[in-house]
Order: C-alpha cells, then structure tokens, then sequence
C-alpha cells in the first residue's frame, strides 16, 4: 500500500442551500470524526425546544468514550419556534432570539479554542441571513478558528465572505420535495 500524506485537519466547510440535508451532513462527519477518536461540539443556533430527534443520541454520546480517546458535547441555543398547541412555525426575530443567538457565538468561540477538532455550527449560516448575529460577530467567529480544527457551518444563503474563506461549499439543491406536496415535516426523519 503506497504511503499516504499526512491528513490536513483545520478546513472550513459550508453546507448550504435550500435543500434537505445540511445538518444531517454536518451530523453524519461529526459522527465520523468522533468515532476515530476526535473530539467534536456542536452548538445548535436557532432550534430550541425538545423534539429535535438526534438530541437523544447525542445526550448518550456525550456520555461515552471510544478507544481513540475522542469526546462529544453540544449546546443548543435558540427559542422553540414550533408552537405546542398548534404545531405552527413562528417566523420572525425577536430581541430574545438575538440573546439567544449572542450565547452561541459565545459557545462556538471557546469551543473553537477549547481543543476540540471539529465544531459543528448548524444554522449559523441561516442565523447570520436572519440578522441574529451580525456580520461582524460571524466573520469573529470564523476568524477566531485555530488552524488545526475543522469547521463546518450549515444554513440556506451563505454570504459570498463565508464562501470565499470556505475549503469546501456543498449547496443543497430541492429537485423534488415532499412538503412542497403537503407533507409536514416527519418525525424521527426530518427533525
């Protein structure tokens, strides 16, 4: 078997677009990563609440440990916009969703620095659009990424500097999707 180079760790990479799959990308190399071994965090911005469906698994692996030594841990941030009683979607940005917002900029910081190896920052991108975060505390954050650990940010309509600094940009594109036919979102399949 010819000697490979040494693996590059500390890229930038954006999942983004209007398509499914942004976070379950995100997701499945965190999970990929942890499983060799590699501390990973995730900070979740805008998506409160409790019936996200992964947070369950996610709560057993913070609490497991491979031979490789890696670590797992997450933070959410965010209002539950899905209201109880009637199951509808609250549009709109509140002063609170912004304090929100300002706690996971927070979080993605020290976790950026903290010695972890990947940081997931889902829905950072759709944060920035959505003007919970400015553009200056997003370009911090990214600014603020040791070269060694990778990062990957998720969310429709990344900005062109996100893009520029990027290594790697997936753009998710609907071709076909059941909502659009009036399927709701499905439980245990898209949250």
């Amino acid at each position: 078997m010819p000697n490979r180079a040494p693996e590059k760790w500390g890229m930038l990479q954006v999942y983004t677009g209007n398509g499914k799959g942004k976070t379950t990308a995100a997701l499945g190399t965190a999970l990929r990563a942890f499983a060799k071994g590699k501390h990973v965090a995730i900070v979740y911005f805008d998506k409160g609440g409790t019936h996200y469906s992964e947070r369950g698994l996610l709560d057993w692996l913070k609490e497991q440990s491979f031979p490789g030594g890696g670590s797992f841990t997450y933070l959410a941030t965010g209002l539950d916009r899905i209201d109880p009683e009637s199951g509808r979607f609250r549009f709109g940005v509140t002063d609170e969703d912004r304090r929100e917002a300002d706690r996971g900029v927070a979080a993605a910081k020290t976790f950026l620095v903290d010695g972890y190896d990947v940081v997931v920052l889902d829905e950072f991108i759709s944060s920035l659009g959505l003007e919970m975060i400015s553009e200056a505390d997003g370009r911090a954050v990214i600014d603020s990424k040791p070269k060694n650990v990778e990062c990957i940010c998720t969310g429709r309509n990344a900005p062109a500097w996100l893009i520029e600094k990027a290594d790697l940009v997936t753009d998710m594109t609907i071709v076909k999707h059941y909502f659009y036919h009036g399927e709701a979102a499905r439980d245990g399949l898209d949250y």
